[in-house]
């Protein structure tokens, strides 16, 4: 398409343009956007897996009793001339009549033993009541639970009765004698199967019901009532369990034609193959081969064993088409019963399936209990007959010796299952040729293919794996293992990795197979894939995931050295899950631990902990975490190694990853629960302290009287509740109010009530950490605990405590603190609940009447020393009780002190002994203690139940979760990349709004903007805003207070949210940030104690949910007149800036969630802005001693500062980086003095002068001009030259009232629009003219 060259350029046209920033679109990378920020760290519900056999059985017995009396018709059944004559395949007229029954006796046994050689077998010729009484149960008697089988063959008697009879004879064969179905079911018992071979069967098995039912009854009232006559008899065995087959219904008699023998259906049952081909020559339809005969057919070579002759091929084929109709038509459960449950009874249901085919074409309807939906349509059959057709086509030929052609349909199956797996869509029904690839893997001419298959069809999900194991596919990769071919490695490991992240329950059947070895060989072999290799590890992590036998098995592998080994892999998932194996192999199992500890295995593991990828670091922290939790007896070796791996892991304490974080909480309890009477002595040392120690904190000068959660605005809005996965820790609402604060008379919208200041102290802490239900029974409160961690970190702690290995305890104890004030939930509730369970042991071990056996208390460390027990009391803590034992106890426990605690103590550091009071005022129940402290008194082993409390309760889903990746599709192209998806489409149409945004802004940014004091949006905000940020590309601002943040449409003038931040009450919002504002945008929140959190779903109809939080800069300490935390966000490259209260610049990388990198600012001031470019890798920062300092983050940290310019004499206001090639910097300072500097050159190259005073500042990037907010409440507009092009000092629409005083300011990144927050609540924006946008 041509065009002209100068309109291309014209920003009117602008499609070039548009095209472009959408490339740019699609090439910016996404943050916080991988699957552990997006799904619920926890493993999959576990699908009830029914493919396993509860009771495999087996038919032991068998029964034939033939009834045939050759030579005498029975009276009821007139013949035809000529009649069916062949039994058994012989005619019993051509020897005498005895040797005739013997011969076809001896038949019907061989024909039954093909299909289950090592049953009892007993024939029953001819035979009277009492023989086959006898017969039955003397064969009960010899299989005990077992299956046996009643074949009758009636051709010789009348037919049965209307009665449920059938008949027999007597002694000398003058009557026919009637046997009772009843009788019969009595003597067989259960579980049977009945085979009904003559006229009318139906009726037996109408009869056989009724009994059964009958039984059923009397079963019934004999338990009812006990005095029943029906109770006094033997109980007859219940028939629940029977299966029957009849050769018809109860009208029909058999056929008779004489081309068929007189026992088709036993013949269909036993000998299928051969009753087939006959049946498929007397048809009259077209064959390939016209004139093969019925003598032909019997001279087919080969056995029906042997799956390489053309017989034993037939039967093959038959086996595979008979079981794959039976898997498409019956349910599930009936087919798992009959098919897969006993060999016989799947044998005799197959060939079942044939003789309703053949027998319906003789107007017979054979009938089956469980009864069947009718299969003798089904299109498989097709495939039967054309596969007979092509085997008889080539009689012939054989015959004179050419070589057998085998049979094209398993390639051909296996094809249809191909054109399954790539045409399909995901919800239709299952693949009908499953049950076929399972009869293909025995065969090595397919089995390669049919397994690349069957990986394929398990990948689609779980639901396949699960309809694979119920086809039965389990024995046949089992036995597969065995197979030494190194072309089936890859496929075997794929199909297995999947099993088993579907069932874990098959980790027993591996090493009981050996099967394990096959997965060590996998894995210690370095020429296969890493991709191979991490399934391998996976199913190995799954065998000895709390499987003793397992890890036993897998460390006299060698599992430990072979994962050492691979550590160090540069594939990620791989590394993930070695570490992760290690950690389960060891896992309350000594050996193993022993073995790593030879091996050095947590040396090898400490690399993995700075690890890029968050999950690898995670899963190296869980390996060390049972690493060192383990219940072996300790030694000083043992101990030793348990403490540098504690101090490793320390390290972790700031890891940018929730994840990983969570996984240290577990691993550090892990040593807590092992140290457990030294953490009791750190505990009982640090809550001392905290009591004595009054933290002069910065929220007590901010805002002395504001003690309630309560807002002093006069209309309070009902905040959002927040989804954090957990409950955030929001003190925000009366909803999220602990039950205590209320039992304080709050009123219910949570207006304060009037009391003192030491009630109050009461109630917060009461209120602890408002998170988990149990959160209401903690002793030690958030606010105590924080409390805490700040005096540890003002007092030098280690001079109190006199022994110096405890120093291990108290660093880790310190860590703990710290991580309970953590800003993402659910790693402070974990925190918490490992910090109250040592603070509740200490306390409750402490008490006078448990000093005499301290010692008791662990075996594994020294204990507590007798005469701290004692100086709780003074403090005046008892330990909270269930209110039963309270009045037992308080003899014993020094009186707390009054109440009422000097009103000049920060109301939200409560000490622990302000609860003692509050738990007799309300007595609660608690359920933290698994048996109360009054049995602990006596006993002196009390820590037992509540020793699981730590160990047990405290586990993160991180292995589970990960092990869903492989159920999850892994070949599947995912939805983003898939070009019809709608994820694809929604993303595509945010794309174009930005490039409609960024097109539009710039034809106005172009024409220059002339003024700008428009008010196009003014509203009255929750809180006084403190920080306002517009979204780059929708109509939505976020306003953030103190703690809160409120989202505004400016267009439509609406409110769409707001809801709490949840960092502590002494801290602020200081910064805010959009990040993948150009697609699925997320917030970033930074306050002033160094703590950043991330937040979705924020702004639209669901809860807003925080998707991570961290630590971005340590050891801040909140002040009020700080610069708090300053960030500069980098979508390009995914870095992000932070700074602020400190002397450095911390870099974090999002995308690995690590810090990356600190640079020494190398003032003694606070960094007050920050502002970055990726193209050139600079960053500036305006600082608080009025200097602007220029780093390259490429070099050392001592060469990066590489421009310092001191021209302006107070506080920084705003530093600007201009994005450009060549941009400038742009710096404004308290005075109003803007500097222009270019960063080559040492001085400014232009300077204007704005207003004195200023407290906000803002610059737009793209059309240059300033906005200065002062102290003497008014806004002046600047453009570049210095020229005031608007002042704004009254709101439109309020009666010309005055703008407040400025708190914040914010331009649009595109639109001239400018957004002001004043201390009188209100926010209002400006644009340059109304009708632009």
């Amino acid at each position: 398409m041509k065009m002209d060259s100068d309109l291309l350029h014209s920003p009117a046209v602008g499609l070039a343009e548009e095209e472009e920033a959408d490339m740019n679109d699609w090439k910016l990378p996404l943050t916080f956007m991988k699957k552990r920020h997006l799904e619920k760290i926890e493993g999959s519900k576990a699908l009830a897996q029914s493919w396993r056999m509860k009771d495999r059985m087996k038919t032991v017995s068998v029964a034939l009793v033939l009834c045939l009396n050759v030579g005498v018709d029975p009276p009821d059944v007139v013949k035809t001339s000529p009649c069916a004559r062949l039994e058994c395949w012989i005619d019993p007229l051509s020897m005498s009549p005895q040797k005739a029954l013997e011969t076809i006796g001896a038949n019907l046994q061989k024909q039954y033993e093909n299909w289950q050689p090592r049953a009892r077998y007993k024939q029953s010729l001819d035979p009277t009541v009492d023989e086959v009484k006898k017969l039955c149960t003397s064969l009960r008697r010899n299989a005990k639970e077992e299956r046996v089988l009643f074949h009758y063959n009636g051709h010789g008697v009348p037919r049965p009765t209307v009665n449920g009879e059938i008949w027999v004879f007597n002694k000398n064969y003058t009557q026919y004698i009637p046997l009772s179905i009843y009788d019969l079911q009595t003597w067989m018992g259960s579980p049977s199967i009945f085979v009904y071979d003559c006229s009318n069967a139906g009726i037996i098995v109408k009869s056989f019901k009724q009994f059964a039912l009958q039984r059923e009854q009397e079963l019934e009232v004999a338990a009812i009532n006990p005095s029943h006559p029906l109770a006094q008899m033997p109980l007859p065995p219940s028939m629940k369990n029977c299966i029957q087959l009849a050769a018809c219904e109860a009208s029909e008699l058999l056929p008779m034609n004489p081309d068929l023998p007189a026992d088709l259906f036993t013949s269909c049952l036993t000998t299928p193959i051969t009753i087939a081909l006959r049946w498929f020559c007397m048809q009259k339809s077209a064959k390939l081969v016209p004139g093969v005969t019925l003598d032909l057919i019997e001279k087919i070579p080969g056995r029906l064993n042997d799956r390489r002759t053309p017989l034993g091929e037939l039967n093959w084929i038959f086996t595979a088409i008979t079981d794959t109709i039976a898997w498409n038509v019956l349910p599930r459960d009936l087919f798992q019963k009959l098919f897969r449950q006993d060999l016989l009874v799947a044998s005799l249901f197959r060939n079942f399936l044939l003789a309703e085919r053949i027998m319906r074409s003789y107007n017979c309807t054979p009938v089956s209990s469980p009864r069947l939906p009718p299969t003798y349509m089904h299109a498989m059959w097709q495939a039967w007959d054309l596969a007979v057709d092509i085997c008889l086509s080539q009689l012939p030929t054989i015959m004179e010796g050419t070589a057998f052609r085998p049979s094209e349909f398993f390639t051909q199956q296996l094809t249809a299952f191909e054109v399954w797996l790539t045409m399909g869509v995901e919800n239709r029904n299952p693949p009908e040729q499953l049950p076929i690839v399972l009869q293909v893997l025995l065969s090595q001419v397919h089995r390669l293919r049919a397994l690349e298959l069957l990986g394929q069809f398990l990948d689609l999900g779980p639901w396949a794996v699960s309809l694979a194991l119920s086809v039965g596919i389990f024995p046949y990769v089992l036995k597969l293992l065995q197979s030494s071919a190194r072309e089936l490695r890859p496929l075997l490991v794929f199909i297995w990795a999947k099993i088993l992240a579907v069932d874990s329950s098959c980790q027993a059947d591996l090493v009981k197979d050996n099967g394990h070895k096959y997965f060590l060989s996998v894995l210690a072999d370095n020429y296969m894939p890493a991709e191979h290799r991490t399934m391998a590890v996976f199913i190995l992590a799954v065998i000895v995931n709390n499987y003793s036998t397992g890890q036993e098995a897998c460390l006299q592998g060698n599992l430990i050295a072979n994962c050492l080994e691979q550590l160090s892999d540069p594939h990620p998932l791989l590394r993930q899950w070695v570490a992760i194996c290690l950690g389960r192999i060891w896992q309350n199992f000594d050996p193993a631990r022993w073995c790593g500890v030879r091996d050095s295995a947590h040396e090898k593991l400490y690399t993995l902990l700075s690890d890029p990828i968050p999950e690898v670091r995670c899963a190296a922290v869980f390996a060390l975490g049972t690493f060192v939790g383990n219940s072996g007896e300790r030694t000083d070796h043992s101990t030793t190694i348990d403490h540098n791996v504690a101090m490793m892991l320390a390290q972790l304490i700031n890891d940018g990853s929730p994840v990983v974080r969570k996984e240290l909480v577990v691993a550090l309890s892990h040593l807590v629960v092992q140290y457990e009477s030294n953490f009791c002595t750190v505990a009982l040392q640090f809550i001392e302290e905290e009591k004595n120690y009054s933290v002069p904190s910065p929220a007590n000068t901010t805002e002395p009287g504001n003690l309630t959660p309560v807002r002093d605005s006069p209309a309070i809005p009902r905040l959002r509740s927040v989804n954090s996965y957990t409950n955030i820790r929001a003190v925000t609402t009366a909803r999220n109010l602990n039950k205590s604060l209320q039992n304080l008379n709050l009123n219910e919208e949570g207006g304060p009530a009037a009391f003192s200041p030491g009630n109050l102290s009461t109630s917060s802490s009461a209120s602890s950490t408002l998170g988990s239900p149990d959160n209401d029974e903690y002793i030690l409160s958030f606010e105590t605990i924080d409390k805490m961690r700040r005096v540890s970190s003002y007092s030098s702690l280690n001079s109190l405590i006199g022994v110096s290995f405890n120093s291990v305890y108290t660093q880790i104890w310190r860590v703990l603190l710290h991580l309970a004030a953590d800003p993402f939930p659910e790693v402070s509730d974990l925190a918490m609940k490992v910090l109250n369970s040592i603070a509740y042991k200490a306390t409750m071990n402490a008490r006078p009447q448990r000093i005499l056996d301290s010692a008791s208390l662990t075996k594994s460390a020294p204990a507590s020393p007798t005469s701290k027990g004692t100086l709780i009391h003074q403090a005046g803590g008892s330990p909270p009780m269930p209110s039963t034992s309270s009045s037992s106890l308080t003899n014993d426990v020094p009186k707390p002190p009054n109440r009422e605690q000097p009103a000049t103590r920060p109301p939200y550091t409560p000490t622990l002994g302000g609860q003692a009071p509050h738990s007799h005022q309300f007595p609660r129940t608690r359920k933290m203690f698994d048996k109360g402290p009054e049995q602990g008194a006596e006993d002196g082993d009390e820590p037992v139940g509540h020793r699981n409390y730590v160990s047990l309760s405290l586990q993160t889903g991180l292995c589970d979760w990960s092990a869903k990746y492989f159920a999850q599709p892994v070949t599947k192209i995912p939805e983003e990349h898939d070009l019809e998806s709608q994820v694809r489409m929604e993303r595509q149409w945010r794309f174009l709004r930005n490039a409609r945004v960024r097109r539009q802004s710039r034809v106005i940014t172009q024409r220059g903007i002339s003024r700008l004091d428009d008010q196009i949006f003014i509203n009255r905000n929750p809180g006084v805003p403190s920080v306002v940020k517009f979204h780059p590309f929708n109509t939505c601002i976020a306003v953030a207070d103190k703690d809160s943040i409120c989202f505004w449409d400016w267009e439509k003038g609406e409110r769409l949210d707001y809801f709490y931040n949840g960092n502590p009450r002494y801290t602020r919002i200081t910064a805010m940030q959009y990040l993948n504002g150009h697609d699925c945008s997320l917030l970033l929140t930074a306050t002033d104690d160094g703590a950043l959190r991330i937040w979705k779903n924020f702004a639209d109809q669901k809860n807003p949910e925080m998707v991570t939080a961290w630590q971005g800069l340590s050891d801040m300490l909140p002040t009020t007149r700080g610069a708090g935390m300053v960030v500069d966000w980098e979508q390009e490259t995914g870095l992000l800036m932070t700074s602020g209260d400190v002397r450095i610049i911390r870099i974090w990388d999002t995308d690995r969630e690590m810090k990356v990198q600190d640079i020494p600012t190398g003032a003694d001031s606070c960094v007050t802005s920050l502002s970055c470019d990726s193209h050139r890798s600079l960053v500036v920062a305006g600082l608080g001693d009025g200097s602007v300092r220029v780093f390259d983050r490429r070099m050392g940290p001592n060469e990066c500062r590489v421009m310092t310019y001191r021209e302006h004499g107070a506080w920084v206001v705003k530093a600007h980086l201009q994005k450009e090639a060549d941009g400038n910097i742009i710096s404004v300072s308290v005075n109003g003095d803007v500097r222009f500097f270019e960063p080559r050159t040492p001085d400014s190259i232009n300077v204007l002068q704005t207003v004195k005073g200023l407290t906000a500042l803002d610059i737009h990037p793209q059309a240059n001009l300033f906005a200065c907010g002062s102290m003497n409440q008014f806004i002046a507009v600047y453009n570049s030259n210095g020229d005031v092009i608007s002042n704004i000092k009254y709101y439109d629409g309020f009666m010309g009232q005055r703008i407040g005083a400025i708190s914040c300011l914010a331009f649009h990144p595109y639109w001239p629009h400018l957004a002001v927050g004043s201390n009188d609540y209100y926010m209002s924006i400006y644009s340059a003219e109304k009708r632009l946008r």
